[in-house]
């Protein structure tokens, strides 16, 4: 039995790939959660990246988040408060920044001073200093290096920078928004399981 040659010519074209999830029922869906679905593996990249770095350069066993909390306090080698911290790295868990400070603070990087009214601050110690001068070094010859050795990436950060601040700004508003729509404890929206 001879085969249909339409058949054939068929089974050997490439086939798109279907794209299509629960988040991406439209063209613009699905855009947005190629982007997200993208964010969400670099920031985890970002932060196995930060935790390996750290590591390289001394005898430390932290988090990207606690890692990006150490060089925000050393930046521009000025103490900070815990609330400039949450308000500089955009986060409000203050239980976890302070968890991530007593760590940073056990491992002799932070030190803290002052107390009650007078406010409490952070600031690197000459250990801190030290490590993320060479955690410096290390990621300019290993990550800005690689990022640079990629032609016209470079030009391309700033207008990614920017597209980042724009997002974020979009996302605390969308998430402002969804504030308002939340439900009480137990009802689950019409649709799902024991709609209210």
């Amino acid at each position: 039995m001879m085969s249909d040659p339409d058949q054939s010519e068929k089974r050997n074209q490439p086939q798109a790939l279907d794209r299509s999830w629960h988040l991406a029922a439209s063209r613009s869906e699905q855009k947005v959660a190629d982007l997200e679905y993208a964010l969400m593996r670099c920031h985890e990249a970002f932060g196995r990246w930060q935790t390996e770095c750290l590591a390289a350069v001394g005898d430390f066993n932290h988090s990207g988040p606690e890692n990006a909390l150490l060089h925000i306090i050393r930046m521009n080698d000025r103490p900070k408060t815990i609330h400039d911290l949450a308000h500089m790295a955009n986060r409000n868990d203050i239980p976890n920044i302070q968890y991530s400070l007593r760590k940073l603070i056990a491992a002799g990087l932070v030190a803290r001073s002052g107390s009650g009214r007078a406010g409490v601050i952070y600031q690197v110690t000459e250990l801190g200093r030290s490590v993320t001068d060479r955690y410096a070094r290390i990621r300019a010859e290993l990550l800005v290096a690689g990022v640079d050795g990629v032609p016209g990436l470079m030009d391309r950060l700033a207008d990614a920078a920017r597209c980042l601040e724009l997002l974020t700004g979009i996302y605390e508003q969308a998430a402002r928004n969804a504030a308002s729509l939340r439900r009480r404890p137990g009802h689950v929206a019409p649709g799902g399981d024991g709609g209210s």
